[in-house]
């Protein structure tokens, strides 16, 4: 693959590693490190003069550091003539805060949307969006990758029992992402209606679907504090399910989340690698994780070579 170059911030060097692994690339260069005032100073440490530039960088740990780090990587590879740079981000950063749901809430995951354009980027890679219509706070192109294939190959694989199962939506928001899965694996859904009274707490639960004798798999983006997922899986236990599962494609895990996994009655939890989880696994036998380092490869190699991304939201690609 000639004329490109993938960069590594901080934030997740193990996931860049193994997609130039895939591609049988090497890292490129590049030394971050910060003052003494906490100011963060990035050195490329090679040429990108006219050469297809990706940044793999992702929005957890030290999320403003990162995120900082990212801009300042995107602005220095843009002013040494690099042809394209493209920011790939498996977790997108403030995602969350994609509406103005209240009085003088911000809207700062547009925010973080022109600063990334601002910064020079021209090129967006990500993963399982918290809300599609993010993509359209950019004016550049964005592809949101999908975790489903990676969902539904773990579910056949690990689930012996799996057409007894039923996908469940712990919120009105996944919905269109539970029945996605469901319909792929031709067996129901259901989905839990949630009230919050303020962020990461629920205030009441209500399940709209039949879980008796069935094995509950909870369906999700991304979780926390895991309050949401630990209440609904207790609701889904209530409610006569056998077994209960959740899978999800950021494990933020911020808080008393492991703990509280630890306490809840799920046979696993299972996550994928767009955020670090050695510690997490470590901290819980019931964490699992799925290598998406293959999507994230394949994404650029086809961006690369301006090929069709759509091929990967139906199936994964080579392992």
């Amino acid at each position: 693959m000639p004329n490109i170059k993938i960069f590594s911030g901080s934030s997740h060097p193990d996931l860049a590693q193994r997609v130039v692994d895939r591609l049988g690339i090497d890292l490129g260069k590049v030394v971050t490190k910060k003052f003494s005032n906490l100011e963060t100073c990035v050195e490329i440490g090679e040429s990108v003069r006219g050469e297809d530039v990706y940044i793999v960088q992702s929005g957890c740990g030290e999320i403003n550091d990162n995120l900082m780090e990212m801009l300042i990587m995107i602005n220095a590879c843009k002013i040494a003539s690099a042809a394209r740079v493209t920011a790939v981000i498996p977790c997108f950063p403030y995602a969350r805060q994609d509406k103005k749901d209240k009085s003088r809430a911000p809207i700062s995951a547009k925010l973080v949307a022109n600063m990334l354009s601002v910064a020079g980027a021209d090129h967006i890679i990500t993963m399982d969006l918290h809300a599609s219509q993010i993509q359209g706070f950019f004016d550049i192109p964005v592809d949101n990758l999908y975790a489903e294939p990676a969902v539904l190959k773990w579910i056949r694989e690990n689930i012996p029992e799996w057409r007894n199962a039923i996908i469940v939506s712990p919120d009105a928001g996944g919905a269109k992402r539970v029945t996605s899965i469901a319909d792929r694996l031709n067996i129901e859904f259901a989905l839990i209606h949630k009230e919050r009274k303020k962020a990461n707490e629920v205030a009441s639960m209500v399940l709209v679907g039949d879980v008796k004798d069935r094995i509950a798999i909870l369906v999700d983006d991304m979780a926390d504090t895991c309050g949401t997922i630990c209440h609904a899986a207790e609701k889904l236990m209530e409610a006569g399910a056998t077994k209960t599962y959740a899978i999800l494609t950021h494990g933020i895990f911020s808080g008393p989340a492991v703990s509280r996994i630890n306490n809840a009655c799920f046979e696993a939890v299972v996550v994928t690698n767009t955020i670090p989880q050695e510690q997490h696994m470590k901290d819980s036998c019931k964490i699992q994780c799925v290598d998406i380092s293959m999507m994230f490869a394949e994404a650029i190699r086809r961006t690369h070579h301006g090929e069709s991304l759509s091929y990967l939201s139906r199936q994964l690609p080579y392992q």
